[in-house]
């Protein structure tokens, strides 16, 4: 049972807090560190561990990729000229890295730290769909391992938030649990996996690839192939996903009696309501098609408009993670929370490709060739793969040979015009077979538990707008029309389509 919290409870509890996070520099932690600032100035330390060579270059990374960016405006000016020196006092960069054993600290700094500690919030990983499979294990396994080591050093613990994604089900159709995964588990019938072979495995790999290729680049393809081999044969679609499974059986088999809460997000996605509306860093799965559309790229994409698309604005996975941690202090167990949509509210695929098609009529992109503005016609949409790859092999495989012949009878003369169209034939069927798993997927998150986390909320929204709090992460309150003309896709076109 969870005791009722008000707002003024979830920021009282973090008043006086020392608290440890991984990944600030990533899209999620920015949003918490930024939040947990401006909500509850008198926190006692945010210490970020940062992958740098010193302290020096962590605070540099902190202060150019963390609170340097457009997000903490709102901040800046609540505390004016003092801003810096506030940043200072509250914020301790780390010059570590979780695939290391005690986090790439030294004795002191380590010892220090297991005395001062409160929570854990591990938001570090590799999110790469078909990542090398050594970089996303160290990441997404060891990472979870050497966190849960450190955090049973942690003398006065009260909390470890570990960030997953709703996505380890892999490609599970139906209605998907709020359950922990066991170790040895897979979503693949009379298979078994055994954590300690796939990392023997990885070391083995490693000695024959490097006594058997000179170039980086052998080594490359041939983990990110092992990856993916591995994802699959255990019934997951890729390595990020298939990785994160693993991290959360090894945290579940450490933790003993440790606090844990894991947090599944299904897609986030641009900030809904505060503190800047719109603001993103990091293309998501959908961001990939708006982007495509945006810039006369992709003018086909694999997708069944009426199946559900699970997105969730990174703002309410934020505040989410802010009430678990609250809610289950100094708990002896293990909590789980899908932050997702589609059971309470969902939305079609269609909801965005008719939001985008009217979104760029209304503000049509510039064309790069003469600045002026484009005309887009509607996308295409496939609901099978098999339609997609036929509709591909047809419109662009084809000519694409013939234009190859051609080129070659007169010796190179469309030479351009075929690279030009070899890459965009390249970069559609890549993005096709790199989402197919999330725009074709029938699942449907179950949310029960973190309905309950919900309605232990209680909100005054009069005075908790004046006080500026906001802990609503009820899906419900979403008009995803609305959400994505007015404030995603404005989002992707500023933040992400010039970088």
């Amino acid at each position: 049972m969870i005791g009722e919290l008000d707002a003024d409870a979830i920021v009282g509890y973090f008043r006086g807090k020392s608290i440890l996070i991984t990944g600030s520099t990533g899209f999620l932690g920015k949003v918490l560190v930024e939040k947990i600032l401006r909500v509850q100035p008198d926190v006692k330390k945010l210490f970020l561990l940062i992958r740098a060579a010193n302290v020096e270059s962590a605070k540099q990374r902190v202060d150019t990729e963390v609170t340097g960016r457009e997000i903490f405006h709102v901040l800046k000016e609540k505390h004016g000229s003092r801003f810096e020196d506030f940043i200072q006092e509250k914020v301790c960069p780390l010059a570590g890295d979780i695939v290391y054993k005690n986090l790439g600290l030294d004795n002191a700094k380590l010892t220090e730290l297991s005395k001062e500690i409160d929570i854990i919030v591990n938001g570090a990983a590799t999110t790469n769909f078909y990542e090398r499979y050594d970089v996303a294990f160290d990441a997404n396994v060891m990472g979870a391992k050497h966190i849960c080591e450190f955090a049973k050093r942690c003398n006065q613990l009260k909390m470890l938030l570990h960030v997953s994604t709703a996505y380890v089900a892999g490609e599970q159709e139906g209605i998907l649990p709020e359950k922990p995964f066991l170790v040895g588990e897979t979503l693949r019938e009379g298979a078994h996996l055994d954590i300690e072979s796939e990392l023997n495995l990885i070391k083995e790999t490693r000695r024959e690839v490097k006594a058997n290729y000179s170039s980086e680049r052998a080594e490359k393809r041939t983990m990110k192939e092992l990856g993916l081999k591995r994802a699959r044969e255990f019934g997951w679609p890729n390595t990020y996903v298939f990785t994160k499974a693993m991290g959360e059986m090894t945290l579940a088999h450490l933790r003993g009696d440790l606090p844990v809460v894991i947090i599944r997000p299904s897609i986030i996605t641009s900030i809904l309501n505060e503190p800047l509306p719109g603001w993103m860093e990091g293309i998501r799965t959908i961001d990939s098609f708006i982007i495509g559309y945006a810039k006369q790229a992709l003018s086909v994409f694999l997708v069944d408009l009426n199946l559900t698309m699970d997105v969730v604005p990174g703002d309410m996975v934020v505040n989410a993670m802010m009430v678990a941690m609250a809610a289950h202090s100094e708990e002896q167990a293990q909590r789980i929370y899908h932050v997702t949509s589609s059971l309470r509210n969902p939305a079609p695929y269609a909801v965005l490709a008719e939001s985008g098609h009217r979104y760029f009529l209304h503000n049509p992109p510039r064309s790069r060739k003469n600045g002026e503005p484009a005309r887009l016609s509607r996308m295409r949409f496939f609901r099978t793969l098999l339609g997609f790859r036929a509709y591909m092999a047809v419109r662009f495989r084809l000519p694409l040979e013939i234009l190859r012949l051609l080129n070659f009878a007169l010796c190179g003369a469309f030479s351009r015009r075929y690279n030009e169209l070899s890459r965009k034939y390249r970069y559609i069927m890549h993005i096709g077979d790199l989402y197919a798993p999330y725009a074709l997927f029938k699942g449907c998150f179950d949310d029960s538990n973190t309905e309950r986390l919900r309605a232990a909320v209680v909100v005054n929204k009069q005075q908790d707008k004046s006080r500026g709090y906001d802990f609503g992460f009820d899906p419900k309150s979403i008009d995803w029309d609305d959400y994505f003309y007015t404030v995603h896709i404005p989002g992707v076109v500023k933040y992400l389509c010039d970088h």
